[in-house]
């Protein structure tokens, strides 16, 4: 518990006292970059402070150009571990929610993140539509497709959003193993565990070899890339 607070605390303050001058800076300068830095150098502070360690494997595999990073989600730290290590500047596809806190939803904006209502159809669709733009001026995406974080840790079924952006963008997939996060930061916990987390960058599958009617295929080969990184207490459940 006395990590959890420590790691909070610090994003609060690193938050409050970087947050404003930033945000005034990039709207200024046009400088969305740094953003991204400052909020990964926040980020990685607080996995240090959590006590949590990263490692990672394959980033050989990590494409030049833009991409769609897609991983398995079993926790909140998910993000922040896989985003630690990927040695580019990412956007994520968020709640909603989270773009309404003051200053951290502004300064999310800038550095190009999208945020989703699932409960509109509509507003969906739109955040789609941002996406696949940020995409093809070259910046790209990290998403969990399973739609929310695993219970038990077990990959859960992939939902198509992802896959149908990557194939009307033409970027590569990347899949992504996320092991060992279900146990420091299991869903509906506030606590956070020490401990490592792997994530294992797989071959990127090449999304234009694909049509819109074959999204069920692209999907179901990204699932088996991604399930093949996971322990068996991670397998989908039979």
């Amino acid at each position: 518990m006395l990590r959890t607070l420590m790691a909070g605390m610090f994003l609060a303050v690193y938050l409050l006292l970087l947050g404003p001058p930033l945000i005034l800076l990039c709207l200024l300068f046009n400088l969305p970059g740094w953003i991204y830095r400052v909020g990964l150098t926040g980020a990685r502070g607080a996995l240090v402070l959590a006590g949590i360690r990263v490692v990672a494997e394959g980033l050989e595999n990590v494409p030049a150009g833009a991409c769609i990073f897609v991983g398995n989600h079993a926790s909140n730290a998910d993000p922040l571990a896989v985003a630690s290590v990927i040695p580019r500047r990412l956007a994520l596809l968020g709640k909603k929610e989270v773009f309404r806190i003051p200053i951290l939803g502004r300064a999310l904006r800038l550095a190009n993140m999208v945020p989703v209502d699932r409960a509109d159809a509509e507003a969906a669709k739109e955040s789609v539509e941002e996406a696949l733009e940020h995409l093809k001026r070259g910046v790209s995406f990290l998403i969990f497709p399973e739609g929310t974080r695993s219970l038990d840790g077990r990959l859960r079924p992939f939902k198509k959003g992802s896959f149908v952006m990557a194939i009307r963008a033409q970027v590569p997939i990347v899949p992504v193993s996320v092991v060992g996060a279900q146990k420091i930061m299991r869903k509906g916990e506030f606590g956070i565990q020490p401990g490592i987390i792997r994530v294992k960058f797989h071959p990127p599958t090449d999304a234009s070899a694909y049509s819109l009617d074959q999204r069920d295929e692209l999907l179901e080969r990204v699932y088996a890339a991604v399930a093949s990184g996971l322990p068996e207490a991670q397998q989908p459940q039979q």
